[in-house]
């Protein structure tokens, strides 16, 4: 059976070689392999001087300070030490977010609501935006957080951060954003921005496994209650032995990204127009991303009256996704096509197809030949 065409970046990328290449120097006998924590010999301070050096390209992809950079295992862990951290440690009881943020910030949030706090859902537009208008009116004296992400995993469609972080910011209260799809795609600093804890993770951009940060703002004298425990690494924040060749990883796959940013941008753009000028022609579609706030590597698609995981399991050449890979064992409608009002029918026909840096024109147009080919067939025409 040939290789079916990889359609689903926003669940996970390849390693880029040249990302491979660094890490490959710091684990085997001859590169730098100890442990950044070891002060006392040359082979801990190499390890510990890559790893520095990694906390720079972060720092510097998001115009933030080498030392508001914490390492973690990636975005989940992130947005867990964001939210539940900030929360232990502050006075105010009362967050917000929205209703279709991803699990790893909706979970946090009910976690916490056990533990006596309260949660403001906000309800996105049809798009699946959230407006900084919308947060200041659920705003209390009590509001410690406001978590919104970047863009949604599931839609493509991108926040207005920045007029978010200004409400935040004006009534002295946090701004946590989940950027995993957006970093190294999209511009982000930090301090035009008024963000003030930033979730990111490596797989999403070309790099390993494993392996995330946490931007942390120094500024406000944010105090961060530890999640991990066992020798206070990094700042007292997470504590564990540091992957210095997965760090490597990260910094070198973010130096990429953002070297690439426009290049890759115009690419995945021509890519999504060639993409989406096929699917539109296959009778009783509906594109549920925004079609200018987004970024250009997803696009979420409706094909109604086609069950969404008929429509998967007939199209064994092609790897894409019904929805956040995070839930994609469920049998129910994504959560966020229906937080976005979309009926169960038309949610339960959707996919998601996200392209990448080695996506190329001829399985855009393989995969969109196959598409026409089988709804048509399962809509009996």
């Amino acid at each position: 059976m040939p290789t079916p065409i990889y359609l689903d970046y926003a669940a996970t990328t390849p390693v880029d070689a040249r990302v491979i290449e660094r890490m490959v120097a710091h684990m085997s006998v001859d590169g730098d392999f100890g442990n950044p924590a070891s002060r006392s010999h040359a082979f801990g301070w190499q390890a510990e001087e890559a790893v520095e050096a990694a906390r720079v390209q972060i720092a510097e992809a998001i115009n933030a300070d080498p030392r508001e950079i914490v390492w973690t295992s990636g975005a989940t862990e992130s947005d867990n030490l964001a939210l539940k951290g900030a929360a232990f440690e502050a006075s105010r009881r009362h967050l917000i977010t929205s209703s279709i943020e991803h699990k790893a910030v909706l979970d946090c949030c009910g976690f916490l609501q056990q533990q006596g706090f309260e949660v403001t859902y906000l309800t996105p537009d049809a798009w699946g935006r959230t407006s900084a208008e919308q947060v200041r009116e659920a705003l209390r004296e009590d509001t410690l957080m406001v978590s919104i992400m970047h863009v949604n995993n599931e839609l493509g469609t991108a926040n207005d951060l920045r007029s978010i972080g200004e409400v935040c910011r004006s009534n002295g209260v946090l701004f946590h954003t989940d950027a995993a799809q957006g970093f190294g795609k999209l511009p982000l600093d930090v301090e035009a921005m008024h963000i003030d804890l930033l979730s990111l993770s490596a797989h999403k951009i070309y790099g390993p496994k494993g392996i995330g940060a946490l931007y942390v703002r120094r500024s406000q004298g944010l105090q961060l209650a530890p999640q991990m425990h066992g020798g206070g690494h990094e700042m007292g924040m997470r504590s564990g032995t540091l992957p210095a060749q997965q760090i490597v990883g990260l910094g070198a796959a973010a130096q990429l990204m953002v070297e690439h940013m426009d290049s890759e941008h115009a690419q995945l753009s021509a890519l999504r127009q060639r993409f989406l000028s096929h699917v539109r022609q296959i009778p009783d579609t509906v594109v549920h991303t925004h079609p200018e706030q987004h970024v250009p590597g997803i696009v979420n698609v409706g094909f109604a009256g086609v069950d969404g995981e008929a429509l998967l399991l007939a199209l064994p050449g092609l790897a894409v996704s019904s929805g956040s890979a995070c839930t994609s064992a469920s049998v129910e409608p994504s959560f966020v096509l229906r937080g976005l009002g979309i009926a169960d029918d038309l949610a339960h026909s959707s996919l998601r197809f996200s392209f990448g840096r080695f996506t190329d024109a001829a399985e855009i147009d393989s995969a969109a030949q196959q598409l026409a080919t089988t709804v048509g067939r399962l809509r009996g025409s």
